[in-house]
């Protein structure tokens, strides 16, 4: 995780770390687990999406198996499970394996005022 706005959060700093950060910019929270695989395919998507909006987007990653309370408070079916919090509310939410221009949609759907810069730009 090479930048300050992609880290991982847990059930004890997710309300400060999401819900309350969310006021300022909007925050892309992974629920992610270890033996899935399409979250380990996601996993660098979500990381190369977050990096290209340059830090008008955090992105918090929440290990699922150590965090059950949290996946069970927003009523995950499966994982991957990505949630955009703006404004401390849940916007939108995919599940399931992305690829970088769907990710960029998803965002770009919900938070339209920000600028994402492709990798390489």
């Amino acid at each position: 995780m090479p930048y300050s706005f992609i880290f991982d959060v847990n059930e004890t700093d997710f309300s400060e770390k999401v819900l309350e950060a969310s006021h300022r910019q909007p925050v892309l929270v992974d629920f992610w687990a270890d033996w899935c695989p399409p979250c380990r395919f996601l996993t660098p998507v979500l990381e190369q999406v977050t990096q290209g909006y340059r830090g008008e987007v955090l992105l918090a990653k929440v290990e699922v198996d150590d965090n059950m309370h949290l996946a069970g408070r927003y009523q995950l079916r499966g994982f991957p499970t990505v949630i955009l919090f703006i404004q401390g509310q849940e916007a939108g939410r995919f599940s399931g394996a992305r690829t970088e221009p769907q990710v960029r949609a998803f965002i770009s759907g919900l938070a339209p005022a920000l600028t994402s810069r492709e990798a390489g730009a």
